[in-house]
């Protein structure tokens, strides 16, 4: 090589060197400027997806909510229709006592008879209906005495009945399907 082509090597080699440190510094700028809003966007970015996710959880939020309060509508609603007629019984209870009392008389001679028969025949029809509604009596006698079923009103000592066992029932007790709406008042063997 000449001292010519030496020169225009290392010129060439200085020119490269100066590109290459142009393109260095070019490079640095650009990745400076673009790091800013690339950071300022991906932040940006950040705050909108933290803002969806909380939105997405305040809406499963609301919709659990919701679910639970059409649930408890449906089964309060169930509630409501299977218990329907309990203020109708509670009122009709007093009136099938009288009709079981009237029954218990000894009629005298064939008018009574007569007039006891009929009474019967109603009573059957009103105890039909009830127990169409869902009323049932409660089990008392021979029975262990339970304070969810029983109203002790009295409390007498039998040596042939087990302790704590109802003795007798004074007042018949009743269930509307699986809800009592009268204890049956009794008397349990001490």
């Amino acid at each position: 090589m000449n001292k010519e082509d030496i020169t225009q090597d290392q010129s060439q080699t200085d020119v490269n060197e100066e590109v290459t440190e142009t393109e260095e510094v070019v490079v640095e700028e650009v990745e400076s400027t673009t790091e800013e809003p690339l950071t300022e966007e991906q932040q940006r970015i950040s705050e909108l997806e933290t803002k969806l996710e909380e939105a997405s959880q305040k809406n499963l939020r609301l919709q659990a909510d919701y679910d639970n309060f059409r649930r408890r509508s449906r089964e309060e609603q169930a509630a409501s229709l299977k218990y329907k007629s309990q203020s109708l019984l509670e009122q009709l209870l007093p009136a099938l006592d009288n009709f079981e009392r009237a029954l218990k008389t000894e009629a005298t001679n064939e008018q009574t008879k007569t007039l006891i028969q009929g009474m019967e025949m109603v009573y059957r029809q009103l105890a039909d209906a009830l127990k169409q509604e869902g009323l049932t009596e409660i089990p008392s006698v021979g029975q262990t005495f339970d304070p969810n079923l029983h109203q002790a009103v009295m409390q007498v000592e039998d040596s042939e009945a087990e302790s704590n066992t109802v003795i007798e029932e004074l007042q018949k007790g009743y269930m509307l399907k699986d809800r009592v709406i009268r204890p049956a008042m009794v008397k349990v063997n001490a």
